[in-house]
């Protein structure tokens, strides 16, 4: 099996939480990245300041607009390393769950011409909706507040409009409806099917005639995969370690994704179509626009703002947009690799962007690597429990490979505002999960069984906090092989992402100037650990103590 599903509203909470993030780092490209940036209409300064991310290891595209006039459009990086190609900003990025913002215009487009009303129920709507998500009503479905939980299918399987129904029908409701808040892909694919059902046409024809055309003629995108397709050249995502097979060339059918995510543009496109959503020229009435998008207050940036993101998907594609009301002002991201993702940059500079600061720079503060250093740190290291460490020379730093929960909890200590409470309390659910104690669990056991044969144990190897989600890793030894795997659950213990087979965690940290290793984190968002190599001790020091590991003969 080869499953990677994406949590995106992870990518939301990565706005205004520290993370970690630990996907096994990319090996050195084959010749030296192109790290210039092809900039248009950025003042110098910003230019200057933004180049300075791409240095240290932004690969993607990044537009910033105010009050529909761009301020600066610039891209950095390669869009693939095979060929050398750069990214500039006409680098077309699949924007994932961004794509519910395009939905929920799609919907209020219906509810604006009479021919919907938020208060109808699902099932009234679409032929053959039975089970109790037919009773949730429209708005209940644009605002998360369906109840539904579970996935009706996985991203890139085919997956007919026919066995969509009758997987959503099936589907749970974790709460009853409108009295609670749950994140759900399947209740977008829902909308899709009530956006055919009422409007008679197919959803991406509609979208491609009443929701992607701009207000100057222009089409914002199109289609990652399948018609019609979003013109322009693409970027290659990258994912632990390597290029993605999700390309593009996905024949369908695709209801796994309608609704929920599928659409593909640059980040220009995205400015310009955000602007016009918000100032009424995309969907004539406003009651439903904020809808596909999340509210944050001034705390962070000053000024209230709205943001809608998508990553986590086997694309390797990373996109956010943030909108700023009072100014109009709009800052839209995407990135194609995971050395610096799309909102860990908006995370980085947007506060900047917003209030007119200087950005900030990333963290540069590792020096210079001595070989002789890398190789006499590589290795194998024993705690005096059961877990141990793998050191490997990687990128000009140490590639650190965590096995076992003790060695996990000391090189990825939470991040501040997660707990080693909220850990254990996601570990507790993901096991209760595989025990099949929920009908999702039973459905994962099925389809783990599938593939790898009758699961006979689920041993915890650990959990960490990446791309702001608590992801908790796994080994299932089956009767047919053993593997690992990553799950992260919403809070009603539904599955919001997970990937297997995979590796584990592995952090790669740089020397210091100080003779200690730390992560490479230009963003500095993530946890301070540091790492120190003596007398063939590796010893991990964070936020939670101190753990040394003895070199393994």
């Amino acid at each position: 099996m080869n499953r990677r599903v994406g949590a995106a509203m992870a990518a939301l909470a990565a706005l205004t939480a520290c993370t970690n993030d630990a996907d096994t780092p990319d090996p050195p490209a084959t010749s030296t990245p192109d790290t210039s940036a092809v900039v248009t209409q950025c003042p110098d300064g910003l230019a200057d300041a933004l180049a300075a991310w791409g240095e240290a290891g932004f690969s993607g595209s990044i537009t910033v607009s105010t009050a529909g006039e761009f301020d600066c459009r610039a891209a950095y990086g390669l869009a693939d390393r095979a060929t050398a190609t750069p990214n500039t900003p006409d680098t077309v990025f699949s924007i994932g769950s961004v794509t519910k913002a395009f939905t929920a215009a799609a919907v209020a487009d219906l509810v604006d011409s009479g021919q919907l009303d938020l208060g109808d129920r699902a099932g009234d709507v679409v032929d053959g909706l039975d089970g109790a998500v037919a009773s949730v009503t429209v708005e209940q479905l644009l605002r998360h507040t369906s109840g539904l939980t579970g996935s009706h299918g996985q991203d890139h399987e085919p997956l007919d409009r026919a066995a969509a129904v009758a997987a959503i029908a099936e589907l749970e409701l974790a709460f009853e409806p409108g009295t609670d808040h749950l994140y759900s892909n399947a209740g977008y694919t829902l909308l899709a099917l009530i956006v055919e059902e009422v409007s008679g046409s197919g959803f991406r024809e509609y979208l491609a005639s009443r929701v992607l055309p701009l207000p100057d003629g222009d089409v914002a995108g199109g289609f990652w995969d399948g018609e019609p397709a979003a013109p322009g050249p693409r970027a290659v995502g990258y994912l632990d370690g390597g290029p993605t097979e999700a390309t593009g060339d996905f024949a369908g059918p695709h209801w796994a994704l309608r609704g929920n995510g599928g659409l593909a543009m640059t980040t220009p496109e995205l400015a310009v179509w955000t602007h016009a959503l918000f100032t009424g020229q995309v969907v004539a009435r406003g009651a439903a626009g904020d809808a596909g998008w999340v509210s944050h207050d001034a705390s962070r940036y000053g000024e209230p703002f709205l943001t809608a993101a998508g990553g986590g998907g086997d694309i390797g594609h990373d996109v956010v947009a943030l909108w700023v009301p009072r100014t109009e002002q709009v800052i839209t991201v995407a990135s194609n690799t995971p050395a610096i993702t799309a909102e860990e940059l908006l995370q980085a500079v947007g506060p900047a962007l917003v209030t007119g600061e200087p950005v900030p720079a990333p963290d540069t503060s590792a020096v210079a690597a001595d070989p002789e250093e890398l190789a006499a740190a590589a290795g194998r290291y024993e705690l005096p429990t059961a877990g141990s460490y793998t050191v490997a020379v990687r990128d000009a730093g140490l590639a650190i490979t965590a096995h076992g929960p003790d060695a996990v909890a000391a090189l990825f200590p939470p991040p501040r505002g997660v707990t080693s409470d909220d850990a254990a309390a996601h570990e507790d659910a993901v096991l209760s999960l595989l025990a099949g104690e929920t009908q999702e669990g039973r459905d994962e056991r099925a389809l783990l069984a599938s593939d790898i044969g009758a699961i006979r144990n689920v041993d915890l190897a650990g959990t960490i906090t990446s791309e702001g989600e608590l992801r908790t890793y796994v080994v299932v030894t089956a009767a047919e092989e053993t593997i690992m795997l990553w799950y992260a659950l919403d809070e009603h213990g539904g599955i919001a992402g997970a990937e297997g087979p995979t590796d584990p965690p592995t952090l790669l940290v740089r020397p210091s100037n100080d003779g200690a290793f730390r992560p490479d984190d230009p963003a500095g968002g993530g946890a301070a650990t540091t790492v120190r190599f003596e007398d063939g001790d590796m010893t991990v020091s964070g936020p939670t103590g101190r753990t040394t590991a003895r070199s393994a003969p």
